[in-house]
């Protein structure tokens, strides 16, 4: 089966989409469309602008959401998933791409969604580390001992996992971690505790949005961050999402489920290649590669 997967933040680089941009009017289309429903020309900053200005976080959603987007609609009728999954943003990218939600409601959530986690990072200080090296056990348990707020946010491949909460909390989790043998605890250059309960006031701006939002009956099953299963019922999928800001994106279990339910070849939607590598460290067995016109 064919599985198609969208990268969430981090994926951006400057001058993303420019190439569809330039050699497909459909593309064209939609990102005029994008630059009207935002109220800002993302493109000019998409094309020509730095990556520090790509950084910032009512760009950067946006930004990759739409390179996503617009690259499975002008792969056209090459474009049939059997199944789809997105990183965290990447959900709602996969979303758009199974018919769940139109572009115009999946951009408008992502753009609030941007904006919500930027205030949440505004509320308290927050912040996210990477840990390499360790079962995703030994995380767990350190995080639970710890006092203050501190969670497993992203399963990303075995051996890799990565903590959000409050700075101390996060920074003593590091050293303890260290400790029990992890090759790497790096706290990451993030505004904020994404995928933790640090995240509760964007949850509630978010979930009043989606609730609000039509959500359709997809073509084929999305493998949702929070329950690492396919789901097809659109009241389900809605239910789903609107937990998804404060629940850990369970990766490594969204993928070695697909492959289970018979996901054979793995398509990365979008820039970068950070699903890729992932794809590698959790199974060699199955092929990724990525989306091309």
């Amino acid at each position: 089966m064919k599985a198609y997967i969208f990268p969430g933040q981090g994926a951006q680089f400057p001058g993303m989409g420019l190439d569809l941009y330039e050699k497909y009017p459909l593309a064209q289309e939609y990102f005029e469309k994008a630059n009207t429903i935002l109220g800002f020309h993302i493109t000019d900053i998409m094309f020509e602008g730095t990556a520090e200005q790509l950084k910032e976080t009512k760009v950067t959603q946006p930004a990759i959401f739409l390179h996503s987007v617009i690259l499975a609609k002008v792969l056209g009728d090459s474009f049939q998933p059997e199944m789809v999954a997105g990183h965290s943003l990447g959900e709602l990218s996969a979303l758009v791409a199974n018919g769940v939600l139109s572009f115009q409601d999946g951009l408008k959530l992502v753009s609030k969604r941007a904006l919500a986690m930027q205030k949440a990072c505004e509320i308290a200080p927050s912040t996210m580390a990477a840990i390499i090296g360790l079962e995703d056990a030994v995380v767990e348990d350190v995080c639970a001992e710890i006092d203050g707020i501190v969670v497993a946010a992203n399963y990303n491949c075995p051996g890799q996992l990565v903590i959000s909460g409050e700075i101390e909390a996060v920074e003593k989790a590091c050293e303890i971690l260290k400790e029990k043998g992890a090759k790497m605890a790096v706290i990451l250059p993030v505004g904020g505790a994404f995928h933790s309960p640090m995240m509760e006031p964007a949850r509630e701006e978010l979930a009043a949005a989606i609730a609000a939002t039509e959500f359709k009956a997809p073509s084929c099953p999305v493998y949702q961050n929070v329950t690492a299963s396919a789901v097809i019922d659109p009241a389900e999928i809605k239910k789903n999402l609107m937990s998804q800001l404060t629940a850990p994106v369970k990766w490594t279990q969204s993928i070695q489920q697909m492959i289970a339910d018979g996901g054979t070849e793995f398509i990365e939607v979008g820039p970068g290649k950070v699903l890729r590598g992932l794809m590698r460290k959790i199974d060699r067995g199955v092929t990724a590669s990525g989306a091309t016109v």
